[in-house]
């Protein structure tokens, strides 16, 4: 398996975001709403609902992929969206690369 290369068809690949506000890691533990958006090389745009990687006081959450989600070469963008009593929020964008198989 490659260390560092998702592939397309990839299964269990975990992406892992840590929510920050200008650099500050923030508790999400008590958030209602966890996801992390991708939008596909096409331009689609999928909500995949996340699940703390601990317990959200160190800001991470994470996706693991099952089949069919990584149906796409190319360039792909993630972003977390959060809500939390007093807001609702969504991080920076992250760009990664599907790549293609043999």
């Amino acid at each position: 398996m490659a260390a560092n290369e998702i592939h397309l068809n990839d299964v269990g690949t975990i992406f892992e975001v840590t929510v920050q506000d200008d650099g500050v890691v923030v508790d999400i533990s008590a958030a209602t709403t966890k996801e992390i958006i991708f939008k596909k090389s096409r331009g689609e745009v999928v909500t995949k609902a996340a699940v703390f990687t601990t317990d959200g006081l160190d800001g991470k959450m994470r996706y693991v992929t099952v089949e069919g989600d990584l149906d796409e070469r190319g360039q792909w963008e993630l972003q977390a969206h959060v809500v939390l009593s007093s807001g609702d929020w969504r991080s920076d964008v992250d760009v990664f690369t599907v790549f293609p198989n043999l």
